[in-house]
């Protein structure tokens, strides 16, 4: 297959070079250097441009299908995605969908590794999916493990073409004329290259270590722990792309992958990642997303009460709270119809309420209820004085026989039984049940019997009600979860009355054509049946009533989770609500846990509830110089002596400069002369305003999870004291890439 492609790719010409190599890195211009790249691009070319002509042909015709509906429709929806993703990533790039290339130590033909996978007309493979197992050398190869490698070659690509390449070797036969070796290129440039608004794409430069964890399997919960600048975001971003690839059970049918980050600068910076890498239908999130309510929620105030509503023993209390609404009436009644009067005793009622199916929502269950409800008022109506069951509706002389239809009707007419269950099993709103645990004393005793007089106190509201907390969300979303949507049973009615009205409509026009057509009497029963099969035309339910769909309802296959050490137990629960399989990858650094985390993940994620937990730790720290890193790791290690502080594989050559605060606008002013492009941020000064789009101005917490060429620090002694001082120092220090300043006041 080899020889045929180096064929192919050889009677096939471009009219612009690959290559757009910089005068200083002419001697990598070298035809002998680049001869096969060039032809091998050639081929990709041709692909590319044949493929996208198929796929926009195939999307077009699938597009023009129309008619079909349940399963088939389902099927249809879900070629047209794959066809629009896999166009749209391949408009996106070009050329450029080439990461690299390795050879062989057996001599073989170099192995081409791409964003996906691509062939040519023949069915010869140019491009392997980054994803599959045969790319794996190209990310976990080392010299140590070079995995039956002689070289690998990556790419760093500027404006779809290529401004640099680096070579490895990992045997003699490789350095033999097809290698240019240095050590500033195109992985160590990129560490150090200028940053922007959004995370650089940085796949071809993915490192063994990070590889290693991106293809772990999904199955119980991946701790993926390390320091500033190890690359932690990069991974649980490209292990969510991995993971939809390489495991069947998290298509989007199966619930797909849910991304949770930590805050939304955070999800702008990332947000070109996963379209770039070809998946575009994971969902990302914060976790006050999670809740209607989260848009507006403040932080908690009171470190107390924040502490009360971080327990998962808090947010059990929701459980207690829906059941008390959910006991059956202790006393029977006398239940009137328009024929005869039926007793309906407590045990009636306890029968009802226990046919509850397990795990109904509190809100849907009610409709349950009633019909079983009816059922035993029917059952006993027939039992006394007999059904007749002919449709008639008028008494007869032997009893009060009446049609099951019309019994029905009269006993949901009957306003005490309707007013008796409604105020029995009443529809509740998530936003009332938690506002009266907040406010009603003996409420919250009752469902948390295990706080103490002053924790109830302190927990009591002393706001207006709908002034949600960031603290009071996992509340919420447990309630809501617990509760159902109140608006289920009457959106259900009003669904079923339209579906019946369509039906009905359509028998009529159905009969009106059936009567104008001669059924042929060759076909005999044949015929009639087909008649009948044409009424009985199912209904195309798309377009009736029904509720905009929660996208970040679940559940979910897998959830990724990163800066995860800033979440409390309460919501962790909001996230395990949402994946029954309890898969996770959860990405963190206890050293930057604002609040402390003196324990172990293992210790933390299986108190919440999680199990088949593992560890895997990066310590290489890619993104962060050594002059930085010498300033940030003794501010960490005062507050936390075993934090994980990650080495460091390169220097800036710039120390971190020091100075007053008066300095502020000179820096910047000075830094903006000198670099054309890079962004700068200022932490700490949130008067602080600027004209240029390239300086940004954020507080510690918010800089978590970004990188910013200059980091300018305003007072950091005045972050705060203690552990929750010397982590936002950390973090803010650690987000610099090339130069860190200090400004304090005088």
């Amino acid at each position: 297959m080899r020889a045929t492609l180096s064929e192919a790719a050889a009677t096939t010409t471009t009219t612009t070079s690959a290559f757009n190599l910089p005068d200083r890195l002419s001697l990598k211009a070298d035809p002998a250097l680049i001869g096969t790249d060039e032809q091998h691009f050639a081929a990709i070319a041709k692909s590319l441009s044949e493929s996208i002509t198929e796929l926009s042909e195939r999307l077009d015709a699938t597009l023009r299908e129309t008619g079909r509906l349940g399963r088939e429709a389902m099927d249809r929806d879900s070629e047209i995605h794959r066809l629009t993703g896999r166009l749209r990533t391949l408009r996106r790039f070009g050329l450029d969908l080439c990461l690299g290339h390795f050879t062989p130590a057996d001599g073989s033909g170099p192995v081409y590794i791409g964003r996906l996978g691509l062939t040519d007309s023949t069915g010869a493979r140019l491009l392997v999916d980054w994803r599959s197992p045969a790319a794996e050398p190209f990310f976990a190869a080392t010299h140590a493990h070079p995995m039956d490698l002689a070289s690998r070659r990556r790419y760093r690509w500027t404006a779809g073409r290529i401004s640099d390449y680096w070579d490895e070797v990992f045997t003699a036969e490789g350095l033999e004329g097809h290698a240019a070796l240095d050590d500033q290129s195109a992985f160590i440039a990129s560490l150090g290259g200028e940053r922007s608004s959004r995370m650089r794409d940085v796949l071809s430069t993915i490192q063994s270590d990070q590889d290693a964890v991106i293809r772990a399997g999904s199955r119980g919960a991946l701790v993926v722990d390390g320091g500033p600048g190890t690359g932690k975001t990069v991974v649980a971003l490209h292990r969510a792309a991995h993971l939809l690839y390489a495991d069947p059970r998290l298509g989007h049918r199966r619930g797909g992958v849910l991304f949770v980050g930590p805050h939304r600068p955070y999800l702008d910076y990332v947000a070109d990642v996963l379209p770039s890498l070809g998946e575009e239908g994971v969902q990302t999130c914060i976790v006050q997303d999670l809740v209607t309510e989260g848009a507006t929620a403040l932080p908690e105030s009171d470190p107390e009460v924040a502490r009360l509503k971080s327990s998962v023993a808090m947010v059990r209390a929701i459980e207690p709270a829906v059941a008390l609404y959910e006991e059956p009436p202790t006393e029977g009644m006398t239940v009137s119809t328009h024929w005869a009067d039926v007793w309906l005793s407590a045990r009636d009622w306890a029968t009802a309420f226990a046919a509850v199916e397990p795990g109904t929502p509190h809100n849907e269950a009610r409709d349950q209820i009633r019909e079983e409800l009816l059922t035993i008022l029917m059952d006993k109506h027939a039992d006394a004085y007999g059904d007749s069951g002919d449709g008639d509706d008028g008494d007869d002389e032997e009893g009060f026989g009446v049609s099951p239809q019309f019994l029905r009707r009269s006993l949901l007419q009957n306003r005490e039984l309707i007013g008796t269950l409604n105020r029995a099993w009443p529809i509740l709103e998530p936003t009332d049940l938690v506002g009266d645990l907040w406010s009603v004393p003996a409420y919250l005793r009752k469902c948390a019997p295990h706080l103490s007089t002053d924790e109830v106190r302190a927990l009591l509201r002393k706001d207006a009600p709908n002034a949600w907390t960031v603290s009071d969300l996992p509340f919420l979303d447990a309630a809501r979860q617990r509760l159902g949507d109140p608006e289920a049973s009457a959106r259900k009615q009003r669904h079923e009355a339209a579906v019946a009205a369509e039906s009905a409509r359509r028998f009529d026009v159905m009969n009106s054509i059936l009567q104008n057509v001669e059924i042929d009497e060759s076909e005999g029963a044949l015929g009639m049946l087909h008649a009948q099969d044409i009424k009985n035309t199912l209904i195309d339910e798309s377009g009736m009533p029904s509720a905009e769909p929660d996208l970040l309802a679940g559940p979910f296959a897998h959830i990724v989770v990163d800066e995860a050490q800033e979440l409390t137990d309460a919501e962790w629960q909001m996230l395990l609500l949402r994946c029954p399989s309890r898969s996770f990858t959860v990405v963190g650094d206890r050293a930057q846990a604002r609040h402390g985390f003196t324990e172990s993940w293992q210790d933390r994620l299986e108190r919440i509830g999680l199990d088949r937990i593992e560890v895997a730790s990066l310590t290489v720290n890619y993104r962060t110089p050594e002059e930085v890193m010498a300033e940030a790791a003794p501010v960490i290690r005062a507050a936390l002596p075993d934090a994980n502080v990650p080495t460091s594989i390169r220097s800036s050559g710039i120390p971190v400069a020091h100075g007053a605060v008066a300095d502020l606008d000179a820096v910047l002013d000075g830094w903006l002369a000198e670099h054309d492009e890079g962004v700068a941020c200022v932490i700490g000064d949130p008067g602080f305003r600027t004209a240029s789009p390239r300086v940004r101005s954020l507080t510690p917490t918010l800089s978590k999870g970004l990188e910013f060429d200059l980091v300018v620090l305003v007072d950091p002694a005045k972050f705060g004291e203690g552990i929750e001082g010397a982590v936002d120092r950390y973090v803010a220090m650690t987000r610099a890439t090339q130069q860190l300043v200090v400004l304090t006041s005088a």
